[in-house]
């Protein structure tokens, strides 16, 4: 079911103002309106001027874009099967981000017993942040091997040629966080 304007505009504006822990008689103030115009648009019974929304969008530090948008959902469950999994030669790769977010990378690797995965360089300037957390992981990088076992954590620079290997006989587990500078 789709909200019309007046509501998605009403539970913004109620949801921005409660995040905030204002009352009404506060935001009222800050946005330059009386009360009981603020009282009509958390309501869904104002037709507000542009100048009025552009005060109260202004009052609460976000875009008239962000007043009217569809409200966004507190929280969101993704099940697994929702979630991008990627074969690469023996590894499976499970995208851990549902939603990209610029600059960052968070995936969960599953590498075999004594398989390895050549990585791809990243960005330049970019950082990898790898841990594993079962099993053991060899990491090459840098001209350097590191070996990972659960809990450690090895940080280098992802624009360079690396790669993974397990040399255990049970299938490793580990995450990768990139972070790409700009």
């Amino acid at each position: 079911m789709r909200m019309d304007l007046p509501s998605r505009l009403a539970r913004n504006l109620k949801q921005l103002r409660e995040t905030r822990g204002v009352t009404q008689q506060q935001m009222a103030k800050l946005a330059g309106v009386p009360r009981a115009t603020w009282s009509h648009l958390e309501s869904g019974s104002a037709n507000p001027t542009l100048s009025v929304l552009d005060r109260v969008a202004e009052s609460l530090h976000v875009t008239l874009e962000e007043l009217v948008a569809a409200p966004k959902a507190a929280c969101e469950f993704f099940p697994k099967s929702s979630l991008r999994v990627q074969q690469r030669g023996e590894a499976l790769i499970h995208k851990l981000l549902p939603d990209p977010i610029p600059g960052v990378e968070i995936d969960r690797f599953e590498l075999p017993a004594r398989a390895r995965l050549v990585g791809v360089p990243h960005t330049p300037g970019s950082r990898e942040y790898l841990t594993c957390e079962r099993g053991q992981l060899q990491l090459v990088a840098a001209s350097e091997t590191f070996t990972l076992t659960p809990g450690d954590v090895v940080v280098f620079r992802g624009d360079q040629r690396h790669s993974y290997s397990n040399p255990g006989s049970a299938v490793a587990i580990a995450y990768s966080v990139v972070l790409v500078t700009r």
